[in-house]
């Protein structure tokens, strides 16, 4: 019998093909080839802890539990960039790599971070409301704003960060990042100003657009005393982990007007419970969708599979971040 590479997928919000197609072609003869709908780890049926491969979509997490279980399991890999809902320390325990797909949709969650950030600067949604009244008065002029010469900072400056830094940087925005963990210098090699201390950023943004991991760390950067620190004309973007800031912070600053708006394709314990939630004014969020495009979800389901292929026929794999290396 063939090894079995398994793809999983939520039972509750899935995303994948059914019939696997690309992973199919891209991982050939060396393996079989099944994706299962699960929610969950606890949900999984035997054959599952018997697959040579896990590829995972996002919604499914990975716990301690489940990958205790696994009995032939040479790699898990996570169809995208984030892996926090892998226990990855777990996988090492246990001699497992995991793998992610770090590059596949970094132009489209750029150009979703700078869409997001020109439909808040431009008041689109609020006109366009205006506008379907029909016989408009101009609804939002105090919130209008001149791209040029607002400061347009990031937080965390990696693929995507960088991305979407140049993008605002050739719209006219004085643009700046925070990144502790880069080297001095990396400002001049692309061009862009530098805080030191996330506090300086928040304080001189006009708008903020994050683009950092979710880890312990980062698990509510952006809370109340932050939001604090910010202008009331500010606009805020997250295009990276829901948890990077604190819902309920940032939907009261919203409410009561201290900031102005935020563009939000994730948010912490996503998607939207309440209808109170979905009225929060002054809020346009999508639905943790940035990555997606026809080109984007070729190359991500592509590339996990060749990992997969690799990992099956015990070959070098790519993007581990777990520190282990193949298993033959």
């Amino acid at each position: 019998m063939k090894p079995l590479v398994a793809i999983i997928d939520s039972a509750r919000s899935p995303v994948s093909e059914e019939s696997a197609s690309i992973e199919r072609a891209a991982i050939g003869d060396a393996a079989d080839v099944k994706t299962f709908y699960h929610d969950g780890d606890d949900e999984f049926v035997d054959e599952i802890f018997d697959a040579a491969a896990l590829l995972v979509w996002h919604i499914t997490p990975i716990t301690e539990r489940g990958i205790g279980r696994l009995r032939n399991c040479k790699a898990i890999i996570r169809n995208g960039v984030g892996f926090d809902s892998v226990d990855i320390e777990a996988a090492a325990r246990r001699g497992i790599p995991v793998c992610n797909v770090p590059d596949y949709g970094t132009e489209e969650v750029a150009d979703h971070a700078i869409a997001l950030a020109l439909a808040l600067c431009r008041q689109l949604f609020p006109l366009d409301a205006e506008a379907k009244r029909l016989g408009w008065t101009v609804c939002a002029p105090g919130k209008l704003r001149r791209l040029r010469g607002l400061t347009f900072g990031v937080i965390g400056l990696g693929r995507i960060g960088t991305a979407t830094a140049l993008r605002a940087k050739a719209l006219g925005f004085q643009t700046r990042f925070y990144d502790p963990y880069l080297p001095n210098g990396t400002e001049k090699a692309v061009g862009l100003s530098r805080d030191r201390t996330l506090d300086d950023l928040l304080k001189r943004t006009d708008v903020l657009s994050v683009h950092c991991p979710s880890t312990a760390e980062t698990r509510h950067m952006i809370a109340e005393r932050e939001l604090g620190l910010m202008k009331p004309t500010s606009f805020i973007v997250n295009t990276a982990r829901g948890v990077i800031i604190k819902k309920s912070a940032i939907l009261a600053a919203l409410r009561e007007g201290r900031i102005a708006g935020a563009g939000l394709d994730v948010i912490e314990d996503e998607p939207l419970k309440t209808a109170e939630e979905a009225s929060t004014p002054n809020l346009i969020a999508t639905c943790h969708a940035a990555f997606c495009s026809v080109e984007s979800m070729i190359k991500m389901r592509t590339t996990s599979a060749r990992i997969a292929r690799a990992a099956v026929l015990g070959e070098k794999l790519e993007n581990v971040v777990n520190g282990i290396l193949s298993k033959v």
